[in-house]
């Protein structure tokens, strides 16, 4: 009983940790970097497209640096956690997320698409979706 409710109590600080981080996102600006110009770049993993942001310039250089094209000068937007959240995830069209500072290891942070982070007409486990990415 006790271990169960240790456990709980884990749970619950973990959700509240990442409450915090959600809401920490929102409220930044991360910078996306541009594919053909104007898109944005993501990639698709296990059927979820997930957009690449960045924190800042250094993350961005690192993850360029990952990918064999750190001499590369890439372009990038600007965009508020919370429209990428709000506005783009939903126009993608697809289940998407937003995955942050990829290239960071154990800092990297995942924003699935999924009830209360993304609007719950597109969040992949909102009702009517019964619980399977497309």
């Amino acid at each position: 009983m006790a271990a169960d409710r240790d456990e709980d109590g884990e749970i619950a600080s973990a959700r509240r940790e990442f409450a915090v981080l959600l809401g920490e996102f929102r409220r930044t600006a991360v910078l996306v970097p541009l594919v053909d110009g104007d898109g944005l770049w993501s990639a698709e993993s296990a059927g979820l497209r997930w957009i690449y942001a960045f924190t800042d310039e250094g993350a961005l250089a690192r993850w360029a640096a990952a990918r064999g094209e750190g001499g590369r000068e890439w372009a990038y937007r600007r965009i508020l956690g919370a429209r990428l959240l709000d506005a783009v995830i939903p126009a993608v069209g697809v289940p998407c997320g937003v995955a942050v500072d990829v290239a960071d290891g154990v800092d990297a942070v995942l924003f699935p698409p999924v009830a209360g982070i993304v609007p719950d007409a597109v969040a992949v486990d909102a009702p009517g979706m019964g619980g399977v990415v497309a």
